[in-house]
């Protein structure tokens, strides 16, 4: 009787030996495998050689914040080698305009597998003392990033600094540049919000827009308020047109962007030659925080910071007015440099 019990406990140890034994084996082919699944987002040839004009599954990875290693600059020498991994000058720059959707813009670009974007605003070109820093300095700033992706990065206020485009011109000076824009007088009310809201939270008193916009002395549009001066748009394209013809800029709506990014985001890819990967799929409109959010793959979604989409305060119509009447010119000068005509009063 006990021989049998034995015999038959060494039976269930074999099938569980053998079970186990068959599950390691199906690990290891299943991670050894996963090397050789096909990526996402293939990209088309002109990103490099055969074999290697498609993002493989880890490069997906890392883009969407998986390896987080790389991003707190705990990565090893070895690590970065094994993943062929370099950080490179940016090829396309969002250089403005301050409250046109900037972070929006850049953002929504990088949801395409071959678009990776620097994180925080280098402030490289138009801050003197990080400029006197080189070029080396700017680029280990950039993000880690595959050699055929394309890295972005975004300062608003290099549109307005007038040092600015000869020092990206001496850069790269077939650099591709990115521009978006708002409504004139929408735009530097929506920059007055912010700076209000800045103001607030450090319980400080500040003027009312209409004082700020409105010279008190000649009741005329105060272009000496900087919100004005940036809403200006044709005055400070002029200064970079010095440096770069109009075919290396892109105009992006960023009051379209809002309501209906998709088509702002395929004219972009187009500029940049990049295949077009963004697709509906890629953005869903969230009711509670009344625009568009990211959705990267079924697991990783993202929506902007809290502090996007401000209620902007109640400004007197006549003011309104007066702006919209001094930007017109301006506006219609901007359409024909640009060749691209909006719906602004």
């Amino acid at each position: 009787m006990l021989f049998k019990q034995q015999a038959l406990l060494r039976q269930k140890l074999f099938v569980l030996g053998s079970l186990a034994i068959g599950s390691l084996l199906y690990l290891v082919a299943r991670v050894g495998s996963l090397d050789r699944l096909q990526p996402l987002c293939p990209i088309d040839g002109r990103f490099g050689p055969r074999g290697q004009d498609e993002i493989p599954l880890r490069a997906l990875q890392f883009k969407r914040g998986l390896l987080h290693e790389f991003r707190k600059g705990n990565a090893t020498k070895e690590q970065i080698w094994l993943h062929n991994l370099v950080q490179q000058l940016p090829k396309a720059i969002i250089i403005g305009v301050r409250k046109g959707g900037t972070r929006a813009l850049l953002e929504m670009l990088n949801l395409h597998p071959a678009v990776v974007k620097a994180s925080q605003e280098i402030h490289f070109f138009d801050n003197d003392e990080n400029y006197a820093k080189g070029i080396e300095w700017y680029r280990k700033k950039m993000p880690f990033s595959y050699p055929h992706q394309i890295t972005i990065e975004k300062s608003p206020a290099y549109f307005i600094t007038e040092e600015v485009p000869e020092r990206i011109y001496k850069m790269n000076s077939s650099i591709k540049l990115l521009i978006i824009v708002r409504e004139p007088t929408t735009r530097a009310i929506s920059d007055y919000t912010q700076v209000l809201e800045g103001k607030e939270r450090k319980n400080k008193t500040y003027y009312k827009f209409e004082k700020l916009a409105i010279d008190p002395n000649t009741c005329e549009v105060n272009t000496k308020y900087k919100a004005v001066r940036t809403s200006i748009y044709t005055k400070h394209l002029e200064r970079w047109l010095k440096y770069f013809p109009i075919e290396q800029f892109h105009i992006v709506d960023g009051d379209r962007l809002i309501t209906e990014p998709l088509p702002e985001l395929q004219l972009v890819e187009k500029f940049l030659n990049l295949p077009p990967r963004i697709s509906q799929y890629n953005l869903y409109f969230n009711a509670t925080r009344g625009f568009y959010c990211l959705r990267f793959n079924i697991v990783f979604n993202k929506c902007l910071a809290g502090s996007k989409g401000r209620i902007h305060p109640e400004v007197d119509t006549s003011v309104i007015t007066k702006l919209r009447k001094f930007f017109h010119p301006f506006n219609q000068k901007f359409y024909q440099i640009t060749g691209r005509t909006f719906n602004w009063p």
